[in-house]
């Protein structure tokens, strides 16, 4: 956001020293509990929209990433096209950015839809999955309640950045919404019992809980996206599988 003080000057001052045909914008506020007590709408929604515009103004194209959270997760799986419905303030000021950025008159922009996300990461608790690894190997006695409810489809970071480069080096016309995610179903507690069967750990501390939420912030059920229309742009997504590519990973991390 430091950026785009001063009326965007900062930025504008970037973008004349640097050629930059590409922009992918990540930053956000991406944890729906942090909305309990703080808005976030300048990052989530007004950043993009003044982005858009220094894009356009230079010539680069925008990517901008998005959330499954933009659905309600009551008619899975959703197409690009399909009817928006986010349940909780994350959703609604993500939703709020993808039609900032489409709004820019002229703008060369993409919205790029990502379920939760997982893979190397500075801290686990930097991640939604990873953070779960932190349960699974807490073996003093603690004990977790864990949602066996909400369906989620794990994608790996790595496989979003190597269709990102991917998707720059095509030369045709590229939609203004797309949708990237694994296909692998899975809970927390679903994942929980996968990272216990990797590292060998009993998971009794993990409690199975499969009612629906009742905490304060809303969460959709099911949000699968649909990724058909991006497999006819791109061919195969090459989307990792999930326990495998955990399984690699911890034992590379451990041995270090």
């Amino acid at each position: 956001m430091t950026l785009l003080s001063q009326g965007g000057a900062t930025l504008r001052r970037l973008f004349n020293e640097h050629r930059f045909d590409w922009v992918i914008h990540c930053a956000a506020e991406r944890r729906p509990d942090a909305f309990k007590e703080v808005r976030h709408e300048l990052l989530n929604q007004d950043v993009p929209g003044q982005l858009a515009q220094v894009c356009k103004d230079n010539g680069a194209t925008l990517v901008y990433i998005s959330t499954d959270y933009v659905f309600d997760g009551k008619n899975p799986p959703y197409k690009p096209e399909s009817e928006t419905n986010p349940l909780q303030e994350y959703g609604v000021t993500k939703l709020a950015g993808e039609k900032a950025v489409l709004g820019v008159s002229g703008a060369k922009a993409v919205v790029l839809r990502v379920p939760v996300l997982y893979g190397p990461a500075p801290k686990n608790s930097d991640s939604a999955v990873n953070t779960l690894i932190d349960v699974v190997r807490d073996q003093f006695g603690k004990t977790y309640k864990m949602d066996d409810y909400a369906q989620r489809y794990p994608t790996n970071v790595l496989d979003i950045a190597a269709f990102l480069v991917r998707l720059s080096d095509l030369d045709k016309a590229l939609p203004r919404i797309v949708h990237y995610s694994g296909d692998e179903c899975m809970t927390k507690y679903n994942i929980c019992e996968i990272f216990a069967r990797i590292l060998q750990l009993p998971i009794g501390h993990v409690i199975r809980d499969s009612s629906v939420p009742a905490d304060a912030v809303a969460r959709p059920r099911d949000c699968h996206l649909a990724t058909e229309e991006t497999i006819a742009l791109v061919g195969n997504l090459g989307c990792s599988k999930f326990e495998e590519w955990w399984s690699d990973h911890l034992k590379e991390t451990s041995a270090k």
